[in-house]
């Protein structure tokens, strides 16, 4: 399963697409709360040593590109005359690129965040409204990675690490199946299952090839941490290496006209996101109470020695733990691939977000984890009301130091006498 998942992000390999001579060029998208709106019939002009090299118009999609003649340093301008009425650069200086360094053969590729512009107004009930089902959103996507991270350190006590690159596994491989060119381009609907497949397949294989083993060895359970950290780089940089470091989009759902509901502008990926995500963490609580593996599992993790002395299968409970987590995992990370981008760390900068939905539901609960998860996420994305934006993930940071100082348990989680 884990050479399936290598084959599948190994055709993405960037060497396969480099493009011939150089350009520059992007991808202009006006992004209102979580909305991302595709600007077309913009004007970009590319000079060099003040002289014009060429100039260029975005698309209806929002892209646009322009030949230069080499490599070199070149200014790259956006005629903000040209941008439609309610469209503005969220930052005025922002309109010219002066150093836009292009290497060799490069397709160079910029930025020009768009935003509202001033002539469009939004009253405080709508940013409220779209910033809370923005943390409805990510508290869903957050749940689903916390849950198997929860889960497998209630079975075994180890706090992994590489449970990130689980996430970005599950991205890049529903890329593969469903937008690469060498790919069978399926919608994403269908390529998500063989994704979620690969992320269980190599939380099997982490089990039965790396844990199990040292396990058996008697390993501390700090140590195993420390080779989850060694495995998360490793897993990470080897992703990068044939992925390549450019963030890519899912063509399905992309440029996703809203919908208003109850007068708040909603982008209906978002709602799929919260929708879906709750059905499938519905349905791991009813596994966990109502199947026999499930209630095994919930044995185990209550004391896994009285459980073997009982006639359970402990290494069959946490084998089946480990693939449960890759597969939430993988899922998570498909939808945080849909709603922001798919790159190389992407579920490396959810990991801290993942570790205080846990610390905050209670280690090793699953429901904690869950309910964390939703806390954290609505939490971190109301906060931008009162901060900037670059600040939301270090307030979801000071919520978990908070709980530790208040309740180290967690919500869900039962107090423990040491010593």
């Amino acid at each position: 399963m884990f050479w399936l998942a290598a084959f599948a992000i190994a055709a993405l390999s960037p060497v396969a697409s480099l493009a011939t001579g150089e350009s520059i060029g992007g991808k202009l998208i006006q992004t209102v709360g979580e909305e991302r709106i595709p600007t077309a019939g913009v004007t970009i002009i590319v000079r060099q040593e003040g002289s014009e090299i060429g100039r260029g118009e975005s698309d209806s999609e929002g892209s646009w590109e322009i030949p230069v003649p080499g490599a070199g340093v070149y200014q790259v301008t956006l005629d903000t005359t040209t941008l439609p009425d309610g469209v503005g650069l969220t930052n005025p200086d922002a309109a010219e690129l002066p150093d836009v360094n292009v290497r060799e053969g490069q397709a160079k590729k910029v930025i020009f965040p768009l935003g509202e512009g001033t002539t469009s107004s939004v009253s405080s009930y709508e940013r409220v409204g779209a910033l809370f089902i923005s943390g409805l959103k990510l508290g869903a996507i957050i749940a689903l990675c916390a849950v198997g991270l929860s889960l497998v350190y209630g079975v075994t006590g180890l706090v992994n690490f590489a449970h990130a690159e689980m996430v970005t596994l599950g991205a890049v491989t529903a890329y593969f199946f469903h937008a690469s060119p060498v790919g069978p381009q399926w919608s994403l609907l269908v390529a998500s299952v063989p994704a979620i497949l690969v992320g269980a397949g190599f939380g099997w294989l982490q089990e039965t090839a790396i844990w199990r083993p040292l396990r058996a060895r008697h390993m501390g359970l700090v140590s195993m941490m420390v080779v989850s950290i060694g495995l998360s780089f490793a897993v990470r940089h080897l992703i990068l290496i044939i992925f390549g470091g450019e963030p890519r989009a899912y063509p399905d759902f992309a440029g996703q006209p809203p919908i208003e509901i109850l007068g708040v502008s909603v982008v209906p990926k978002n709602l799929i996101t919260i929708g879906v995500a709750l059905l499938v963490l519905a349905g791991v609580g009813l596994f966990l109470q109502k199947s026999r593996a499930g209630t095994a599992m919930r044995a185990v993790s209550d004391d896994a020695d009285l459980a073997e002395s009982s006639g359970i299968d402990v290494n069959r409970i946490i084998l089946i733990t480990w693939s449960l987590a890759g597969g939430l995992a993988a899922l998570g990370g498909i939808f945080f691939g849909l709603n922001e981008a798919v790159q190389w760390d992407m579920g490396f900068s959810l990991l801290l977000l993942i570790f205080a939905a846990v610390v905050l539901g209670g280690l090793g609960t699953a429901y904690g984890a869950m309910v964390g998860g939703f806390v954290v996420g609505v939490i971190v994305e109301m906060s931008t009301l009162f901060v900037p934006n670059e600040l939301k993930t270090a307030v979801g940071l000071v919520v978990l130091i908070v709980m530790l100082l208040v309740r180290p348990q967690g919500l869900f989680g039962t107090k423990e006498r040491i010593g």
